[in-house]
């Protein structure tokens, strides 16, 4: 019989640890983009902290450590490092709960606000031209039919690729959003002119079941984020636009909104927003795209003309 020795358990590794919060995640029956992208994370991380590294000997500095390391060896600019940084924070905060390593504050990096640029209104009517349907691709008019889809709902691009053709309620005019960030579905309105594009598109369209995706492929499968992120942008280069992105329809969409009069409140509920103040911080990102507005909206100007008026009289 074997003598019985003193084993001394050396702790779980970066890489245990992980593989051990990923089988958390999906028992939270998170999605599978969301493990995707932790799993991208622990690539990124593991470049610049030791995946071998006992969970236990975590500290403070490993997070600085990673911050700086990836700042100065790479090209990422504030958000990207916030990001990464908070995926970091999500797995150590999972250690920490599990008492695998001591408990400390991770204060996140701060992110440099950058001005989205929207969509002008003189590239909107040029991306908003209709094509000639004689002429034009249906990959070229159902492009069209999303960018219109896309400017008066203000949905993100997950939730637009899994609409299917059962959330239009045309009778109430609105449809369903059920694929949203928050898992909270929402209800949008449609204006009549969506309606009447919408109509349209589904003839064309041709489907055989309500179950079918509003918006797919011209084979008449689901479009993926890849395709249609390339497809919008050949899109716009064709019509010579430079500027691209579907989540630039998201904030043009906010902008016209609030310019046009529209309520906050309204508008988070619409952007599906978890509060207020999450619109609020996305509206002052695009102050400096509003001040271009403001500038030819000098209310001055005439009560100086007034006075210079009557100092000559």
């Amino acid at each position: 019989m074997k003598k019985l020795k003193i084993c001394i358990d050396n702790g779980l590794s970066f890489k245990q640890g992980f593989e051990e919060f990923l089988e958390s995640c999906k028992a939270r029956n998170l999605r599978e983009g969301t493990l995707i992208h932790y799993k991208d994370s622990y690539k990124m991380l593991m470049k610049f902290i030791d995946e071998e590294i006992n969970v236990k000997d975590i500290t403070h500095a490993t997070v600085d450590n990673f911050v700086k390391n990836y700042k100065n060896n790479s090209n990422a600019n504030s958000q990207t490092i916030y990001t990464y940084t908070r995926d970091l924070k999500t797995i150590l905060y999972f250690f920490m709960r599990m008492e695998y390593m001591p408990i400390f504050k991770i204060t996140l990096p701060k992110v440099d606000k950058k001005v989205i640029e929207t969509y002008t209104d003189a590239e909107l009517k040029i991306l908003l031209k209709k094509p000639d349907l004689k002429k034009c691709t249906f990959v070229e008019y159902r492009d069209w039919t999303i960018i219109n889809f896309l400017l008066s709902t203000g949905v993100r691009l997950n939730s637009m690729i899994n609409v299917k053709i059962r959330d239009l309620d045309f009778d109430n005019e609105v449809v369903h959003i059920n694929v949203t960030k928050n898992r909270k579905p929402l209800i949008i309105p449609l204006n009549i002119t969506i309606q009447k594009i919408l109509k349209e598109y589904l003839k064309i369209r041709q489907y055989k079941d309500s179950n079918d995706y509003l918006f797919c492929t011209a084979y008449g499968k689901q479009l993926c984020k890849k395709t249609i992120n390339g497809s919008l942008i050949a899109y716009n280069k064709k019509r010579g636009i430079i500027k691209t992105g579907i989540h630039r329809y998201r904030h043009t969409f906010a902008k016209k909104y609030i310019t046009s009069g529209g309520n906050p409140v309204f508008l988070q509920k619409i952007l599906g927003h978890s509060s207020l103040l999450i619109t609020q911080n996305y509206l002052n990102i695009l102050v400096s795209d509003l001040k271009k507005e403001m500038d030819n909206f000098n209310i001055l100007t005439e009560f100086m003309q007034e006075s210079i008026k009557l100092n000559k009289k």
